[in-house]
């Protein structure tokens, strides 16, 4: 199937957003990249690409645009396999300041991620970021900041010292990096900034679980 201008436009599109955020643009963002009529242009652009087997999409799930195991470095008239990817649900936001509350079951949408980011491929959620006590953070080279999507195993719970966590205190979501300090035997949640925050102390009887360790970061915009 030979590709039109257009589609070839669309196709190195979704190639250069996923190679910058190792994730797959959403149908809106792809209209407004080509300043399109519609969602529904958009989408027979992307449908045609499917069809020709440049591309393969997630059925049913708002985000997950484009999920398919191709290679970015090989010509459109190759064979497309090397990238893996998986679908991830967005469940909401956590703070990286002061705590909101996170709804884990409503999901928002779906990310396509590749699958060499993430150490396993069940329970991995991602949320969106909010605050600016983890901008110093050191994620694989990478730090948290105000709107960046953080991807979070929620499976792993063996914690060790200088791990970032998702933490739930008193039904509240917070991103920290986690210490046990062994002379209190407490447990500190604290941030890395270019601002002070105080660090969070986990006394006896505090409402407090680990939702998962902090695996990866996406970064906004």
């Amino acid at each position: 199937m030979a590709l039109t201008k257009k589609q070839k436009e669309v196709l190195d599109f979704v190639k250069g957003y996923i190679a910058k955020h190792e994730f797959a643009p959403s149908l809106e963002e792809i209209r407004k990249h080509f300043k399109l009529a519609s969602v529904s242009t958009a989408h027979h652009h992307m449908k045609k690409l499917e069809e020709g087997k440049f591309l393969e999409r997630t059925a049913n799930q708002p985000r997950a645009v484009v999920m398919q195991p191709f290679d970015f470095s090989m010509s459109l008239s190759g064979t497309f396999s090397g990238f893996e990817f998986i679908s991830v649900p967005l469940v909401g936001a956590a703070n990286c300041g002061p705590a909101e509350l996170l709804a884990e079951e409503n999901i928002e949408g779906y990310l396509t991620v590749k699958k060499d980011l993430l150490p396993r491929v069940s329970g991995i959620f991602a949320l969106r970021a909010s605050g600016h006590s983890l901008n110093r953070a050191n994620i694989k080279g990478k730090n948290i900041e105000d709107g960046d999507i953080v991807l979070i195993d929620a499976e792993d719970r063996n914690i060790k010292d200088g791990d970032y966590v998702l933490s739930i205190i008193g039904g509240a979501a917070n991103l920290k990096k986690y210490h046990f300090d062994k002379k209190h035997h407490q447990i500190v949640l604290s941030s890395e900034s270019t601002q002070t925050f105080k660090p969070i102390i986990i006394l006896p009887g505090d409402d407090f679980a680990i939702n998962g360790k902090v695996v990866g970061v996406m970064k906004r915009g």
